[in-house]
C-alpha cells in the first residue's frame, strides 16, 4: 500500500518539475519588471520553436503564436532588420537570401497603432545600432538543423510570417500576398508536421491579403487542394483554418450552394482550437439564415456568442456576431433582450440595429423605412442588407394587428397609406394573407373595398363557456361509462363454470361406481 502512491505521484512530480523548470527559464529570460525589446522577444520565440521541434511538443509553438497579436503591434523596420541579422547563423545562405529579397522601404519606422509614450518604454539601442542584451544575460544561439547546419525551417517560416504581418500593417497588400504564397509553397515542399500550427497562420494571412485585394475567389482551387491534403495528413489545425477560409470566400461571393455542400459533405475537426470553432459556427449561422432556416441559424449564432473571445480581445468579431444574431432573432418572431444593447462594446455599434428593433416591435413602417434608409450603407457593409429587407413583412403584420385594434372598419386605401404600400390590390392581398395566417381577426368586403374587424365581445356573452362546459361534462361521462364497462363480467361466463362442475360430478360418479364394482369383485373372490 505504501508503494502505490509513490508510483502515482512520481510522474506528476516529474511533470511539475519540468513545467517549473520551463517557467523558471522563462522568468529568467523575461522578468516581469523588465520588458523585452522586439528583437529579444523574437529571438526568444525562435528558441521556443527550436525546443518544440526538438521535443516534438507543439505547445511551445502555440505559446509563440499566442504572442503574435501583441508582437505585431511593435514591429518596426529597424527591429526586423536587426532580428534577421541575429537570427541566422553565420554564413547562412537562407538568411542572406531572405535579407536580400526583403524590401524594408515601405515598412513602418514606429510601432503600428502605438503612442509616443509606449515607444519610450522599449529598450534603447546602442549607438552602434545593436540592441541591448537580454536581461537574462544569456547569449542567443540559433536553433540549427543538423543536416543543413542552417536555421530550422520552422524558424524561417516564423520570420517570414512576421514579415507578412509587417507588410499587411504597412498597407503593402500585394507584396504581402506574394510573399505569403511563396511561404506556403516552401511549407508544402518541406512537408514537416512540426509546421502545422505555423501553416495555419500563414494560410490565414495569405487569404487575408487576397481578400484585401478583392481576389479571394481566385484562391478557392488552392484552398480546396490544401484542405484535401490536410485531411489526408490528419492536420486538423490547417484543415479547420482552410475550411473557414472557404466558407468565408463562398459567403462573400454569394455561392451559397457550394458553402452548403462543403458543410454537408465534410466534418469539422473536433480538435480545432476555440477561435476556428467560433468562426465556423458564425459562418454556418450566416448560411442557415440565408437559407431561411432561422431556428438553426439562431442556435449556431447563440453558441458562437457564448464561445466567442472576450469583448476587449476581439471587439469587431463580437459585434458582427451580435448583429446577425439580432436580425435572425427578429426573423423568428422574437424581440431581442434590451440589455444586449447596453454592453459597452456593443452600444455604439448596434445603434442602427436598435432602431430597426424598435420599429419592428411597435410595427411602425415609417420608422422602419427611415432607419433602413439612414443606415443602408452600414447594413451593406455588414452584409445584413438582404436579411433586414425580410423584416418588412413582420413590420407590416404588426402594423395590421395594431390597425385592427384601433379601427372596427377601415378602407383598404387608408390601410395602404398607413403601411406605405404601392396599391390597393397589394394591400388587399397582404390583408387576406394575414387573415389566413391568423395574424388578424377581420373580414374583407371586396365590393365596398374595406376591412371589417371582428368586434371582440365578452367571452361570457357568447356560447363559448357553455360549449366548453358541455365538452368537459361529456368527457367526464365518457370516463365514467368506460369505468363501469370495465367492471362488468363477460356474458354467460357462469355457464362455463356450470358445465365444468357437471363434468366433475359425472367423473366423481364414475369413479365411485368403479370403486364399488372393484369392492364387489374382491368380496366374491374371498368367498
Amino acid at each position: 500500500m505504501s508503494n502505490a502512491p509513490e508510483k502515482e505521484v512520481t510522474p506528476a512530480v516529474a511533470d511539475g518539475s519540468e513545467k517549473k523548470a520551463d517557467g523558471q527559464e522563462e522568468k529568467a529570460s523575461a522578468p516581469e519588471d523588465v520588458q523585452l525589446s522586439v528583437e529579444e522577444e523574437i529571438l526568444l520565440n525562435l528558441t521556443l520553436i527550436g525546443r518544440a521541434v526538438t521535443t516534438i511538443e507543439p505547445r511551445f509553438t502555440i505559446r509563440v503564436l499566442r504572442q503574435l497579436t501583441t508582437l505585431r503591434k511593435r514591429l518596426t523596420k529597424s527591429a526586423l532588420k536587426s532580428t534577421l541579422d541575429q537570427a541566422f547563423p553565420k554564413g547562412s545562405k537562407t538568411g542572406q537570401s531572405l535579407i536580400a529579397n526583403t524590401i524594408f522601404d515601405g515598412l513602418p519606422t514606429s510601432p503600428a497603432g502605438s503612442g509616443g509614450m509606449e515607444v519610450d518604454s522599449a529598450p534603447a539601442e546602442e549607438p552602434n545600432g545593436t540592441a541591448t542584451p537580454a536581461p537574462s544575460g544569456k547569449k542567443y544561439s540559433p536553433p540549427v538543423d543538423s543536416s543543413t547546419q542552417d536555421l530550422l525551417p520552422e524558424c524561417v517560416v516564423y520570420l517570414r510570417l512576421l514579415l507578412i504581418l509587417a507588410n499587411l500593417d504597412a498597407g503593402r497588400v500585394e507584396q504581402a500576398g506574394a510573399f505569403a504564397m511563396e511561404t506556403a509553397e516552401i511549407m508544402s515542399k518541406a512537408n514537416r508536421r512540426t509546421m502545422d500550427q505555423l501553416a495555419g497562420k500563414v494560410w490565414f494571412y495569405l487569404a487575408r491579403a487576397y481578400e484585401l485585394q478583392g481576389k479571394l475567389a481566385e484562391l478557392q482551387p488552392r484552398l480546396l487542394a490544401t484542405r484535401q491534403t490536410a485531411h489526408l495528413r490528419k492536420d486538423e489545425t490547417l484543415e479547420c483554418t482552410v475550411m473557414n477560409l472557404l466558407l468565408r470566400s463562398y459567403l462573400a461571393q454569394h455561392q451559397y450552394d457550394q458553402a452548403d455542400k462543403l458543410i454537408a459533405r465534410s466534418v469539422f475537426p473536433s480538435g480545432a482550437n476555440q477561435a476556428q470553432t467560433v468562426r465556423w459556427l458564425f459562418y454556418a449561422g450566416r448560411l442557415r439564415a440565408v437559407q431561411l432556416n432561422y431556428a438553426e441559424s439562431r442556435d449556431y449564432l447563440q453558441t458562437a456568442i457564448r464561445r466567442a473571445p472576450k469583448d476587449e480581445v476581439a471587439p469587431g468579431f463580437v459585434q458582427i456576431i451580435h448583429k446577425y444574431y439580432i436580425i435572425v432573432v427578429l426573423l423568428t418572431g422574437v424581440i431581442p433582450d434590451r440589455a444586449m444593447f447596453r454592453k459597452p462594446v456593443l452600444k455604439q455599434a448596434l445603434v442602427p440595429y436598435f432602431q430597426i428593433v424598435q420599429a419592428v416591435r411597435v410595427g411602425d413602417v415609417t420608422a422602419f423605412q427611415k432607419a433602413f434608409t439612414t443606415h443602408e450603407q452600414t447594413f451593406l457593409a455588414d452584409s445584413t442588407h438582404f436579411l433586414i429587407l425580410r423584416l418588412r413583412h413582420f413590420v407590416i403584420k404588426t402594423a395590421l394587428r395594431t390597425i385592427t385594434l384601433a379601427y372596427s372598419r377601415i378602407s383598404l386605401r387608408d390601410v395602404a397609406l398607413k403601411l406605405h404600400l404601392d396599391s390597393e390590390e397589394d394591400t388587399e392581398y397582404i390583408v387576406a394573407k394575414a387573415i389566413k395566417d391568423g395574424v388578424i381577426d377581420a373580414t374583407i368586403d371586396h365590393a365596398g373595398g374595406f376591412m371589417q374587424s371582428k368586434v371582440a365581445r365578452d367571452v361570457y356573452e357568447t356560447d363559448e363557456p357553455q360549449k366548453e362546459f358541455n365538452l368537459r361534462v361529456d368527457f367526464c361521462t365518457q370516463v365514467y361509462k368506460e369505468s363501469v364497462r370495465a367492471m362488468r363480467y363477460p356474458p354467460n361466463a357462469h355457464r362455463k363454470e356450470l358445465d365444468s362442475a357437471a363434468d366433475a360430478r359425472e367423473r366423481d360418479r364414475e369413479i365411485a361406481q368403479l370403486i364399488q364394482e372393484n369392492d364387489a369383485e374382491d368380496d366374491m373372490d374371498e368367498l
